[in-house]
């Protein structure tokens, strides 16, 4: 079957498309909704235009969609371009890194349907720190992009997703009920390698920002690199 991923450059989407690759399914493109607000209910914002980048590294066509960022109006626009995206990259179905939001879970549920796509989302309620035990078992090289939770400062900005970082990530939650998986808008991430890619991503410059309780990294440089 051909697929394409909806793709927010960040842990769960790269996941998921390592899992529909595993799984037999082509992947036929990578699909990012871009709001034009930093608020956007449904979207990853942090750096998603670098998203183009990942996709170069797959080594599939990516495809951005202007959105508004307001709440359902946004659905509605990814709806409405969904049907020409699939023609173009004659895909039979979407996936998604969906784990445990109902709200995201159910939007895309509707755009794939008026779409005649088939959603997979084999992510689905897993377990948050068994799927990010796994990615860093595949070698998932992971950064945090943003915070914005109890309990996070901004020492976590560009931080790796490692075994450390989860460790603390569980402390976390034990303290102030996070959830690990950053479900709840606790965090973003960004990935710049993963068994997908054929070159890795090297971040050459970022700015950082924050404010009271939350901040987040705009990557402004990066470069591709060949993998050994």
């Amino acid at each position: 079957m051909r697929v394409g991923v909806l793709y927010s450059g960040g842990k769960d989407s790269n996941l998921a498309a390592w899992r529909a690759k595993s799984e037999g399914h082509e992947l036929a493109c990578l699909i990012s909704a871009y709001p034009i607000r930093a608020d956007s209910y449904m979207f990853h914002v942090p750096n998603v235009r670098m998203a183009r980048y990942q996709a170069e590294c797959i080594g599939v066509p990516w495809v951005d969609v202007l959105v508004s960022g307001m709440k359902e109006l946004e659905v509605s626009e990814l709806a409405d371009a969904m049907p020409g995206i699939a023609k173009a990259h004659r895909i039979d179905a979407v996936v998604t890194g969906a784990i445990a939001s109902r709200y995201q879970k159910e939007r895309v549920d509707q755009v794939c349907k008026k779409a005649g796509l088939r959603h997979l989302h084999p992510l689905w309620q897993q377990d948050g720190e068994v799927l990010i035990r796994e990615m860093i078992g595949l070698g998932f090289e992971t950064y945090f992009t943003s915070v914005s939770a109890e309990g996070f400062g901004p020492e976590w900005l560009g931080r790796r997703l490692d075994h450390d970082a989860l460790g603390d990530l569980l402390r976390l939650r034990s303290r102030h009920g996070i959830n690990v998986s950053g479900e709840g808008g606790e965090y973003e991430t960004f990935v710049c390698d993963m068994p997908l890619f054929r070159n890795r991503i090297k971040i050459t410059s970022s700015k950082k920002s924050w404010q009271r309780t939350s901040g987040y990294v705009e990557i402004t440089g990066l470069e591709l690199v060949k993998k050994g």
